[in-house]
């Protein structure tokens, strides 16, 4: 940064590497530290245990659920209990960025030998991939219909639906397929593209996260440690994983390199690519747009930058289209990935809520889809309105002394912040909400945001709701949660109301 009364900097100039990190609260002790990640460890290895006592093992293995044998659901809770406790033990920071990684990867080691934890999706995925390996259209068919060998090991509400995810994915999956030579490969393929996207994930979150002026050492342990990643994305083998590795990958690359045609196309591919497998990528878009922007923030540079972005997530959305010859069809199968109906969806226990008030008058139950339509459109507007408060902060630095180089330094945090906070919002106004959609803004908001508690609280709660085999502990609880999740979509809606109300109150005074 320019000292004092120094000419502006030329707007040409590289970009500075961002702000120096925040040091944080001072690190946990050694015996704190030492305490947490080896009861981390007894987590993991409990957990891969229930796994094999119940897990989601193919349908021929016999083993009874839900939740497998009832030891396997008890080792499961204290597995996740140990798991969790230790993670939120060290919110604050890791000892050190290493110390922090090393530790995740320990955990994560008795994890990659367990069977499949806490969703049946992966059958799914190899179902997927089987059906376009033999020449059967994904999005047109679901898994039963095409006559994949495996289908019974597919979770029974997935097993007539299309495929939700993007042509990049249906193509891994084949590849995942043809590669494994049957089931049990598929499944070791999709792990180790989990395991992939994770560490891809770890090689940009350091440099997202000094880009953003957040402790590494912070960073790394929130968004590698949680109990979420490492038995869903690892252990659940979910697709989550790839995603966010391309995800973060183009993000890194546009804060590296913004305003310049050839990374741009780049950084717009790898966003493309995220997108093709998984359109909830899409939500990033706007805020990665933002990053591409070099020196002041004007619309004609907006435009410049950001279409040269489009230019590659269009490109990179196209010849996957082409190649699998599948064109625009996985647009279509999104709609039925709202087939489950369960009250984690905040739209969704609403919808029930309103659907028992109406019952007691003797109305036929119908809301659910009026209240997740409803919360689609609220989700464009919070989107927007998040996109917005971020161009305009960027804007007002347009006209501060010194201009390139304080830009150089809120632009990597106004963009990653945005885009975690307009992916919690998908999660929580999604139809549908499984523990792992939690990653999603996980992976940003560790690297961006100061506050980590309301972020770090949920996570860890989400992490209890699924059971080794896949079973969701809400469909035990439909009515008495649907009416706990209403009232605290309510009470937050109203604080959050009241916190604009003082907001704007203070600023007009």
């Amino acid at each position: 940064m320019t000292a004092p009364g120094a000419p502006p900097v030329p707007s040409g100039t590289p970009p500075s590497p961002g702000p120096p990190p925040s040091p944080g609260p001072p690190p946990p002790s050694p015996g704190a530290a030492r305490s947490a990640r080896y009861a981390g460890l007894a987590g993991a290895v409990l957990l891969t245990v229930a796994g094999w006592l119940g897990g989601a093992l193919p349908r021929a293995t016999g083993v009874p659920g839900p939740g497998g044998r009832p030891s396997a659901a008890a080792l499961w809770l204290v597995g996740t209990a140990l798991l969790v406790g230790a993670w939120w033990a060290l919110r604050r920071g890791a000892p050190s960025t290493r110390w922090a990684c090393l530790t995740a990867g320990l955990w994560a080691l008795p994890l990659l030998a367990a069977p499949p934890l806490g969703s049946r999706d992966v059958y799914s995925y190899a179902c997927q991939g089987w059906a376009y390996a033999h020449g059967v259209d994904p999005y047109a068919t679901g898994v039963a219909e095409a006559g994949c060998p495996w289908v019974e090991s597919v979770a029974p509400i997935w097993r007539d639906t299309p495929a939700p995810y993007g042509p990049f994915f249906v193509l891994l999956a084949a590849l995942a397929v043809t590669l494994g030579g049957g089931l049990v490969g598929a499944i070791v393929a999709f792990r180790l593209f989990a395991v992939a996207g994770v560490l891809l994930a770890a090689l940009c979150l350091l440099g997202l996260a000094r880009a953003a002026g957040v402790p590494t050492r912070r960073a790394a342990w929130l968004a590698l440690a949680g109990p979420l990643v490492g038995v869903h994305l690892i252990g659940g083998a979910h697709n989550d994983a790839v995603m966010l590795g391309l995800l973060m990958l183009g993000l890194l690359v546009l804060l590296r390199r913004p305003g310049r045609p050839g990374p741009l196309l780049l950084a717009g591919a790898l966003l493309g690519l995220a997108v093709t497998v998984k359109a909830t990528a899409v939500v990033v878009l706007p805020f990665a747009a933002l990053a591409a922007v070099l020196g002041r923030y004007t619309v004609r540079a907006l435009l410049r930058d950001a279409g040269w972005l489009a230019g590659g997530v269009l490109g990179a959305v196209a010849v996957t289209s082409l190649l699998s010859g599948l064109g625009l069809g996985w647009v279509g199968g999104l709609i039925r990935s709202g087939d489950s109906e369960q009250w984690t969806s905040p739209p969704t226990a609403v919808g029930f809520v309103v659907d028992y008030a109406g019952g007691l008058a003797g109305r036929e139950p119908g809301a659910v889809p009026a209240t997740r339509a409803a919360a689609l459109l609220l989700l464009a507007v919070l989107v927007a309105a998040l996109w917005w408060r971020a161009w305009s902060g960027l804007r007002r630095l347009n006209d501060v002394r010194q201009r390139v180089a304080r830009l150089d330094a809120a632009r990597p945090r106004a963009a990653l912040l945005g885009a975690g906070l307009a992916l919690a919002a998908t999660v929580v106004l999604a139809p549908v909400f499984h523990p792992w959609y939690a990653t999603w803004p996980l992976a940003l908001l560790a690297i961006a945001a100061r506050r980590t508690t309301w972020f770090v609280a949920p996570c860890a709660a989400a992490a209890f709701l699924a059971l080794p085999d896949g079973t969701n502990l809400a469909r035990f609880t439909k009515a008495p949660g649907a009416l706990a999740m209403t009232a605290l979509a309510l009470g937050l809606a109203v604080w959050g109301l009241l916190r604009l109300r003082r907001t704007g109150a203070a600023r007009r005074g």
